[in-house]
């Protein structure tokens, strides 16, 4: 099949403007975060999404026959339903549990509201990415914070896509960096951006170079006082690489002091394994179930589990703020909160946690939290869980255990 537009080509410019055909119309504002906590100033799209939407459209336009189109880590549904509605099928994974939750209930709310039209698309969830854009001739992404993650993400398209696939991978100009140009370039022949709109910008990649090989997982030996030397694995787009994170360093050398170790904690938001593999080490007869809203995280807490031999102490699950976790059951609780929701800085990621956290422990269980020093997190977790004590400090970091009252 011939390419509908000559390389270093984008629609934008080959058309001068892009047609609005699958966002016209579309009242993006109806879209709710939900289950992340309301914020005034946030919304559930940006304008990336809709300048990813609008590049496909003149793609379209320009003679590309688009389907199968997959769509990579969509956060509330802002490029799927759009697609749904203009009657195409979309082939979708998400690696967080919550953005998965998020697109279910936005479904589900614009298919009561009549929003979806008569000619739905149809919609496939995909366990991983390699499923979603296997045989994909378009596949939709926002740009990741991370451009190891985008790394993994453009091989994986790359090898299982079409060979004649268009990628267009969108994001706001604040975040990107020529750097990601490059990424994408050791995946595909041809990489161009297009015109930046609303501080937005679109990088089409095309010509999956042959011979791409997935991206391996990064590990490495790291020194954790009071525990030893953990080996750490990662897979791209896990918080912190496989590096030994100085809050959840701070926080295992203070558990290595604790006068009373629980027979099972839980460690919430597991990341590399860190905080999981290290408590199994101190404690030889403790059982620990990790969780995290990514499978790319769930994923290396087990490896890290295994290169350090407490695999069969170290049980780990993809979850959303422990949903599935009955209430009062739980004696001790890990926590390491991220305050970012993507890109953007946002605490409220964290009190939610917290408050999860709350919910599980049983009556007189323990929540032990480091936090950075200047986030001041004391008043909420005495609000949402009980009595909180500091038990260190340092310049940057401060560690807490709080009582469930």
């Amino acid at each position: 099949m011939s390419e509908p537009l000559p390389r270093g080509v984008t629609p934008d410019v080959a058309r001068g403007g892009l047609p609005d055909d699958l966002t016209a119309g579309v009242d993006f504002a109806a879209l709710d975060r939900w289950p992340l906590p309301t914020e005034p100033d946030r919304q559930a799209h940006d304008a990336a999404d809709l300048l990813l939407l609008d590049t496909l459209a003149g793609w379209i336009a320009s003679g590309h026959v688009p389907g199968p189109v997959a769509v990579l880590e969509d956060r509330h549904g802002a490029l799927t339903l759009p697609l749904l509605t203009a009657g195409h099928d979309v082939r979708i994974h998400q690696d967080d549990a919550s953005a998965e939750r998020s697109l279910d209930a936005n479904l589900a709310a614009w298919r009561a509201a009549g929003r979806l039209g008569g000619e739905t698309g149809e919609l496939e969830r995909t366990a991983t990415p390699e499923e979603a854009a296997r045989g994909a001739r378009t596949v939709l992404l926002p740009l990741p914070r991370s451009l190891d993650e985008l790394d993994r993400l453009s091989r994986i398209v790359a090898a299982a896509a079409d060979p004649g696939v268009v990628l267009l991978a969108g994001g706001r100009d604040k975040h990107m960096s020529p750097r990601m140009n490059a990424v994408l370039g050791a995946a595909f022949e041809d990489v161009v951006a297009g015109r930046g709109r609303r501080k937005a910008r679109v990088l089409t990649a095309r010509g999956p170079r042959p011979g791409v090989t997935p991206r391996p997982p990064e590990e490495a030996d790291r020194d954790v006082p009071g525990v030893g030397r953990l080996h750490l694995v990662a897979h791209a787009g896990t918080f912190g690489g496989a590096a030994a994170d100085p809050g959840s360093r701070l926080l295992l050398a203070s558990l290595a002091d604790d006068p009373r170790p629980p027979g099972r904690l839980v460690d919430l938001g597991c990341g590399n394994g860190l905080l999981s593999v290290g408590a199994a080490r101190l404690w030889p007869h403790v059982t620990v179930l990790a969780t995290d809203q990514s499978a790319v995280a769930v994923a290396s807490t087990l490896a890290t589990a295994r290169a350090n031999r407490v695999a069969d102490r170290v049980r780990a699950v993809r979850d959303d703020a422990l949903t599935t976790w009955p209430d009062g059951t739980e004696e001790c609780v890990l926590l390491n909160p991220p305050f970012h929701d993507g890109n953007a800085v946002d605490p409220s990621v964290a009190h939610r946690l917290v408050a999860a956290a709350a919910r599980v422990l049983e009556p007189g269980g323990r929540l032990w939290c480091v936090w950075n020093s200047h986030l001041r997190y004391r008043p909420v977790l005495e609000d949402l869980v009980g009595p909180t004590r500091q038990t260190a400090r340092d310049r940057t970091f401060t560690v807490t255990v709080s009582e469930r009252r």
